[in-house]
């Protein structure tokens, strides 16, 4: 246990966010907004959320993430902007790009035959959140989602279902005020808070 003021862990603050500890403050910053301004990215800027995407950690450095995105006011945008569940698609009309996180279920080594990777889709979900935070440190915002036409997904992507699975879709763009934005989505906006580290980590054994 601390024994003094100065042993006790120092908490950061941002974004209406109290940490139990001293983490960076991207972290607090980072949410998930459902309004945006729908102004144009720039296609640069959008890859430099896919190359702090590529930077990810992976199971033998397989990287088994994929990326299909499309900007909007393009017809891209309209085939994958289909896809979304209707909820969804009435904040998403706003955002200014769209992508889609698809991980490889194999490894594949030349000359070795294509063999299952248990954390293709860890490895995956660690990339999206090198997307999100570098979007923050641009001025950015994401906001991930399952809310989709699954079936249809892999349909327009052209995603074959055998060896590669579809595990969200990504709104990126400008956080805009909460008036573009209609009931029940409006009272929404707000940065969520966290369960308590004590919660979710446990010494030793695991707690259910």
């Amino acid at each position: 246990m601390p024994t003094s003021e100065s042993d006790r862990p120092l908490s950061t603050t941002a974004n209406g966010r109290t940490a139990e500890h001293d983490v960076d403050p991207m972290f607090l910053e980072r949410w998930s907004p459902r309004a945006f301004t729908g102004e144009p990215m720039q296609d640069g800027e959008l890859m430099t959320l896919f190359d702090a995407a590529r930077w990810a950690p992976s199971a033998f450095n397989g990287q088994p993430w994929r990326f299909v995105y499309a900007h909007r006011d393009t017809e891209d945008w309209i085939r994958l902007f289909d896809i979304l569940i209707p909820f969804n698609q009435m904040w998403v009309k706003n955002a200014s790009a769209l992508a889609f996180v698809i991980s490889d279920r194999f490894r594949r080594v030349d000359g070795q035959p294509p063999s299952p990777v248990h954390s293709h889709s860890f490895d995956a979900g660690a990339a999206w959140a090198c997307l999100a935070l570098q979007a923050v440190r641009m001025g950015w915002a994401t906001h991930g989602m399952v809310g989709l036409q699954m079936a249809k997904a892999y349909e327009v992507l052209g995603v074959p279902e055998t060896d590669y699975r579809i595990e969200a879709a990504i709104a990126i763009g400008r956080k805009a005020d909460v008036s573009v934005l209609d009931e029940p989505f409006r009272a929404r906006e707000i940065p969520s808070l966290r369960n308590p580290v004590s919660s979710f980590v446990h010494k030793g054994h695991f707690k259910a």
